[in-house]
């Protein structure tokens, strides 16, 4: 498990370098922006599906919920990382993107500053003091907002719940002929 984080970690590393230097390279504004949103709807459709997969994983083998919680804080750290760099990426290829006000900021300062707007976005406090400006920069928050809102709202909240749902009886309730209820 912690083999396969790693790799997603320098998966994402890799993305981001990869759209960096496509950035660089001879195409077109329109062409840049299309992969951009292509990378951010495959990313989300990812993490979405890995953390349906891992919470079913999580209710079959009887998962301690500690680890769990552990667990989806690797996954949400990928999340926000990765939805960071899009953000920076995308606020290379387009500056009017996002309104950030940084004079001459660094390269590292541009990065922290877009992890810091996709933390905000990710937990639901975006404090709005660097807002997406365009179709495309409001397109792909919102992808992240609908994934966060997934992960956090149906998975965290439902993990006990969905556990007990599925446990050895089922956890069924049956009404006999009188009325009663009973757990079967």
């Amino acid at each position: 498990m912690v083999m396969r984080n790693l790799v997603e970690f320098a998966i994402i590393a890799g993305v981001w370098i990869a759209s960096l230097e496509l950035l660089k390279s001879d195409v077109s504004v329109v062409m840049a922006l299309t992969v951009l949103i292509v990378i951010s709807l495959a990313k989300t459709a990812f993490f979405g599906a890995e953390n349906i997969r891992q919470l079913a994983e999580a209710t079959r083998s009887n998962m301690a919920y500690h680890r769990f919680m552990l667990l989806m804080l690797v996954n949400m750290v990928q999340i926000i990382l990765s939805f960071g760099l899009d953000y920076h990426c995308l606020q290379t290829l387009s500056p009017e993107s996002f309104s950030v006000v940084l004079k001459s900021p660094t390269q590292f300062e541009l990065v922290f500053e877009f992890l810091y707007v996709s933390t905000l976005n990710f937990t639901f406090f975006g404090y709005g003091d660097v807002t997406p400006q365009t179709v495309p920069a409001k397109f792909i928050t919102m992808t992240e907002i609908v994934l966060a809102f997934v992960t956090v709202i149906f998975l965290l909240s439902d993990f006990i719940s969905l556990k007990e749902s599925l446990t050895k009886d089922g956890g069924k309730i049956s009404v006999d002929n009188s009325g009663n209820t009973a757990k079967t």
